[in-house]
């Protein structure tokens, strides 16, 4: 069973969803995947249900109503366009931050969940989870994921580790000094 076969299994039909959301993106200007499927890209893989991204902001309209046509209801927050189809765990998240606009340009592209789509480069992957993980508007627990997202690049990619935030970044240091 391939992981997208896993995947679509787990999240009631989240990868053909996913399929269908980054064919409709495909359309529009520059985009990205970001977030936590992104940290999978170049870390160990984990389960998440929110598959997030980043358009440019002067194609999102047209976006939301592409998706609105092929089944996905939306719902519209500050900085944020949340897509889902009914039925299926998958939550596509649009962020409409302007600090994200440029990422897309730097993007590479990679395999995920079968199809080979734009991915935020590493060093904007790590700089998105920073900005998640100072957010104090976000719950805690949404913050740690964020940190443990970090704590996963940083043990995948050692290089980072002067780059993160001193709180995240002593936690490394002390786990090396107890081995």
């Amino acid at each position: 069973m391939t992981a997208e076969e896993v995947y679509e299994s787990v999240t009631s039909g989240g990868a053909s969803d996913f399929a269908v959301a980054v064919e409709i993106f495909g359309r529009f200007g520059a985009w990205c995947l970001i977030g936590g499927l992104a940290v999978n890209c170049y870390a160990e893989p984990v389960y998440t249900v929110d598959a997030d991204f980043v358009m440019v902001a002067r194609d999102l309209d047209e976006v939301q109503g592409a998706l609105a046509e092929a089944g996905f209801s939306i719902q519209t927050f500050p900085h944020l366009v949340n897509a889902r189809r009914a039925g299926s765990q998958l939550n596509l998240q649009l962020t409409t931050d302007p600090r994200y606009q440029d990422i897309p340009e730097r993007a590479e592209r990679r395999e995920v969940l079968g199809r080979s789509i734009p991915v935020a480069a590493l060093a904007d992957v790590v700089q998105g989870k920073i900005w998640a993980w100072e957010d104090p508007e976000r719950r805690l627990t949404k913050r740690k994921k964020d940190e443990l997202d970090l704590l996963r690049l940083a043990e995948a990619n050692p290089a980072l580790r002067p780059i993160l935030p001193q709180e995240i970044a002593c936690q490394l240091e002390s786990e090396r000094e107890e081995k």
